[in-house]
């Protein structure tokens, strides 16, 4: 029936708890369907979330010299600041309308992985920052636990298959301003892409403008009920599930013009693997009728660093 709507069901996360089987089926079919879904009480607090808005707020609203201090040149964007215009999406004639601040995991000095995963940035202000950003990115990786455990779950694997590869994962939670536009700006404010991680889980898409490429070729507006959760596929789960769960375009358009003298911001986390990890196609994604179509593995820090060239975070 999926097969037939034209719009994303919202599902609740609380009943995993109690028909964790069901759950995963209607989550892992709005992925196979629409490469998305919506979630519901998905266990991140709306305390927290409220004070991660203003925090984010509060730090877009800095003196644009005091923003560009944490800015690194030649990070590839990894942590910190990225200025507006800096990212552009693959074969996108325009960049991107917008500035972001990415907050990763925190590792130990001597930490395998401490020469491929950077040291995050903390401003000095606003103040409760870096509390707030470790908090909400700790929340959002236990949900994306739960959640990955029903994709587990849906392909037919152990629910706890995942827990390896996304333990010390190198996720990056990014805080995303989209300043007001011109009447007649002819770019859009994020330029149609796929993501590059396993999957995403959202907060802010209840502002208008965020939109997915249906299977028929049309533009599908997401809209999340308030405080929802919106979660897609990334290139990675793409990849690992030989496109049975596929990475969706999207794209954030900008705004009719009675509204774009206003901001938008939302708060994506992109959940990585492990550096180490080694994206290689299960066999169960793979038959007669769907050969493999990537027979040659690939580490999780080889690929993502092949992406972020091709969208001009990393120069060559």
């Amino acid at each position: 029936m999926l097969d037939t709507l034209a719009e994303i069901p919202a599902l609740s996360l609380a009943d995993q708890q109690s028909d964790p089987e069901g759950f995963a089926q209607q989550f892992g079919r709005s992925f196979q369907r629409f490469g998305f879904a919506v979630v519901r009480d998905h266990g991140v607090p709306a305390a927290l979330i409220e004070r991660a808005w203003a925090m984010t707020k509060a730090f877009f609203d800095l003196p644009e010299a005091e923003k560009r201090s944490y800015f690194v040149e030649d990070g590839g964007g990894a942590r910190g600041y990225t200025p507006f215009k800096t990212e552009i999406a693959k074969g996108a004639s325009h960049v991107d309308l917008k500035e972001f601040w990415h907050v990763g995991r925190e590792l130990a000095r001597d930490h395998r992985f401490a020469d491929k995963m950077p040291a995050n940035i903390w401003p000095s202000q606003p103040e409760g920052f870096r509390e707030t950003f470790l908090e909400l990115f700790q929340a959002f990786d236990e949900a994306g636990d739960r959640l990955l455990s029903a994709i587990a779950r849906y392909l037919g694997l152990a629910p706890e298959w995942f827990d390896p590869a996304v333990r010390d994962g190198n996720s990056v939670l990014r805080l995303l301003h989209y300043p007001p536009v011109a009447v007649d700006a002819p770019e859009v404010r994020a330029g149609a892409h796929e993501d590059i991680n396993l999957i995403t889980l959202l907060l802010g898409a209840e502002e208008a403008g965020l939109e997915l490429l249906d299977r028929d070729g049309k533009w599908l507006p997401v809209k999340p009920p308030q405080g929802a959760m919106v979660v897609n596929v990334g290139d990675m789960l793409q990849r690992l599930t030989n496109h049975v769960l596929p990475s969706t375009t999207h794209r954030v358009v900008n705004p009719p013009p009675e509204r774009r003298g206003n901001s938008r911001y939302s708060m994506p986390f992109f959940l990585h693997p492990a550096p180490d990890f080694l994206i290689e196609t299960l066999p169960g994604c793979i038959g007669s009728e769907r050969p493999d179509r990537y027979p040659v593995p690939i580490s999780a820090h080889d690929y993502l660093h092949e992406r972020l060239v091709e969208i001009g975070l990393i120069k060559n």
